[in-house]
């Protein structure tokens, strides 16, 4: 491999990394805001993005519970994405990248991100029907703005996955007839 490709492999490693640790906090700050909105609601005007919910608590807590799962449950997917993406980065062998683990992983990374985008998709719809009957969740609408791309990006790697197993299932023919 080239010097340049071995830079910016490089690269994308740290970016990965710096990704993957900014999810991880976001997951943790937005489950603190959680269990101080539920137990210490004053705090909230002081935590993680100021994601205060207990107007919708004090009217519905079962809305209030659906809503921030639904958040929480994106942030950690999304944070578990990058994590898989990291496991990718990190054992990648580039000089035969088409290998069993690295399709699998890639199939993977499809799955988790269409989940994500539907659980997006399903969020941004319940917000939605709330909202109808007048609570006010404008504030949760950027959980969930990028739903229909999480979908099309899951299946542009879907593709990409089928491809690297096709590629594994010929380079493991062609290492037979050899």
């Amino acid at each position: 491999m080239s010097q340049t490709n071995t830079f910016i492999f490089t690269g994308l490693k740290v970016v990965a990394w710096i990704i993957f640790v900014g999810l991880c906090i976001e997951a943790g700050g937005l489950l603190m805001n959680f269990i101080f909105s539920v137990f210490k609601p004053e705090f909230i005007g002081n935590l993680y993005q100021k994601l205060d919910l207990t107007a919708l608590y004090t009217k519905n807590s079962w809305a209030f519970y659906g809503m921030y799962s639904f958040v929480l449950f994106i942030a950690m997917l999304k944070a578990y994405l990058f994590y898989l993406v990291i496991v990718l980065i990190t054992k990648i062998d580039l000089e035969k990248p088409f290998n069993q683990f690295v399709a699998k992983q890639i199939t993977k990374i499809s799955y988790y991100t269409f989940s994500i985008g539907l659980i997006s998709y399903i969020g941004k719809q319940s917000a939605r029907n709330l909202q109808y009957s007048g609570y006010d969740l404008s504030m949760l609408k950027d959980f969930w703005s990028d739903a229909q791309a999480f979908i099309l990006m899951a299946a542009v790697i879907y593709v990409i996955a089928t491809i690297f197993s096709k590629g594994v299932a010929y380079q493991d023919e062609l290492e037979e007839t050899v």
